[in-house]
């Protein structure tokens, strides 16, 4: 049963299986809450009708014993405060006697008895009672009412004793019958918060198995190849939906790749070794080989890598995961930017908006700890700029600068227009360098541009050099002190265009 239970789970979509996990969390919680009322009900409604009749039936016997002392005191003074006193009584007691429970379901047949004999009596009562405060002289007949009064008063006293007696009985018969319940309950509750924690944490472990973790080991193995790995071990994955699929195809294109650049590997070492006197054209070949390995594996099948993320961005928006669809909406303009953009120079808005796209992506992954400003002072939508400037170039201050930092830190992207020129500064606060790092650095930059080993990072040598080869006074200067940060400026002609905004 739970090997058939796990294949059917594996056979669903990602949509079908959060509605799953949703509806269910949802029943929890639906029967929590219907327990909880069935127990408060159990528990303390029935027992608040119970004390409700007790204190009805006290204070109809307070409010007789009360209303005969008052009574018999105005019979013998016939003072006006004592029959003010004695009214007030009277009124009490008939508002207590209205409120008796005169409900044969719910009182049984011997205190409905002693109720309905008590409100025909007090009916009686009334009369002659009321007779006695509106008569006139003390007759012969006067003395007999006042004394069947004084009778009906017992009667009606006793009675009252005899009902608040039998609904003490009742009381503690029900209470008798619910106490072991009552003492089971607590019981209860905790073995269903127990399901209800075992559940849900199944239902946990089974999404993060199949969601979370393929995802997670996707990104390890996409930062592996990043840095050349292509032989790592192929992801598995058991289930069959749209992330089953998406592992299915990497691991091929993985595959693939990883065979195409071993015989590129291979075959630029034969040339090595067969052609050694042909050394200047073997570094030419080898510097297009690298090209084309670049070329090759930014294009790991980008329509694949589109419709994917075009598609698992649409179910983030129809499941209202509005941050997951807008990362992947980032993610996806990055695919895109970085594959199809053949212009050599695009608009600084362009830039601008892929590299807020990437610092959406990165606030996302390292949380508070990265935060970042763009101050830009002129016409973004028409002054031209190299593709790819700014993304290298945060990059390298998250991995280098910030990302060591525990704390974190900020980057500032800043644009001005001074005389002709666009002044281009990216800095952040990170750990910076010390001054032998430093010029090791610049010594390494200056090296790539005459052709010289390159040491440092692809990104900051790519732009060095473009810098240099696309504008006659193009200048690149970092500045860094070790636990301060480091500052990036770069200075090109202030070139205007009306097509790079598009």
């Amino acid at each position: 049963m739970r090997q058939r239970l796990k294949t059917v789970w594996n056979s669903l979509k990602i949509k079908q299986k959060i509605k799953a996990f949703t509806t269910i969390i949802f029943l929890l919680i639906f029967l929590s809450i219907v327990l909880a009322i069935w127990t408060v009900k159990y528990s303390l409604f029935d027992f608040s009708v119970i004390l409700n009749s007790n204190s009805v039936a006290t204070d109809f016997v307070q409010c007789m014993e009360e209303e005969e002392s008052l009574f018999v005191t105005y019979a013998k003074t016939g003072k006006k405060d004592a029959r003010d006193a004695l009214e007030q009584a009277i009124a009490q007691t008939q508002k207590v006697v209205e409120q008796l429970p005169y409900d044969y379901e719910k009182t049984g047949e011997a205190r409905y008895a002693k109720t309905w004999s008590i409100l025909n009596m007090y009916q009686v009562y009334c009369t002659k009672r009321d007779r006695i405060l509106n008569g006139g002289e003390r007759t012969l007949e006067y003395i007999t009412d006042l004394y069947e009064v004084y009778d009906m008063q017992n009667y009606l006293q006793n009675y009252a004793k005899l009902l608040m007696r039998d609904t003490l009985e009742d009381g503690v018969s029900v209470y008798a019958g619910k106490v072991r319940m009552i003492m089971v309950l607590p019981a209860l509750l905790l073995l269903f918060e127990l399901l209800f924690f075992f559940c849900t944490r199944k239902l946990a472990e089974l999404l993060n198995i199949s969601i979370v973790s393929p995802v997670v080991e996707l990104a390890e193995a996409s930062r592996r190849i990043a840095e050349n790995d292509f032989f790592i071990d192929d992801i598995k994955v058991r289930s069959e939906d749209e992330l089953g699929e998406l592992v299915v195809a990497f691991n091929k294109m993985k595959y693939a790749t990883g065979e195409y650049i071993m015989a590129l590997e291979e075959r630029r070492k034969a040339m090595d070794l067969y052609h050694a006197e042909e050394l200047e054209k073997i570094k030419i070949a080898a510097r297009l080989d690298a090209m084309e390995l670049d070329l090759l594996k930014s294009q790991i099948n980008p329509h694949f890598l589109f419709n994917t993320l075009n598609v698992i961005g649409g179910m983030a928006d129809l499941e209202g995961a509005q941050t997951t669809e807008a990362m992947i909406q980032s993610l996806s303009f990055l695919f895109r930017y970085n594959l199809k953009t053949p212009e050599k120079k695009v608009s600084l808005a362009r830039e601008l908006k892929i590299v807020r796209d990437y610092m959406f992506l990165q606030e996302m992954r390292f949380g508070g700890r990265i935060m970042y400003e763009i101050d830009c002072q002129t016409d973004a939508e028409v002054v031209l700029i190299p593709t790819f400037t700014f993304q290298p170039l945060v990059e390298n201050a998250i991995i280098h600068g910030l990302a060591p930092k525990e704390e974190g830190g900020r980057i500032l992207i800043r644009v001005r227009e001074r005389h002709g020129r666009i002044c281009i500064v990216v800095a952040d606060s990170g750990v910076g360098m010390d001054l032998d790092a430093l010029r090791c650095l610049r010594q390494e930059l200056r090296g790539n541009e005459t052709g010289r080993t390159d040491r440092t990072s692809i990104g900051l040598s790519n732009i060095y050099k473009r810098v240099h080869m696309m504008y006659q006074n193009g200048t690149m200067r970092i500045h860094s002190k070790c636990g301060r940060g480091t500052i990036i400026r770069i200075w090109i002609e202030d070139e205007r265009g009306n097509h790079g905004g598009k």
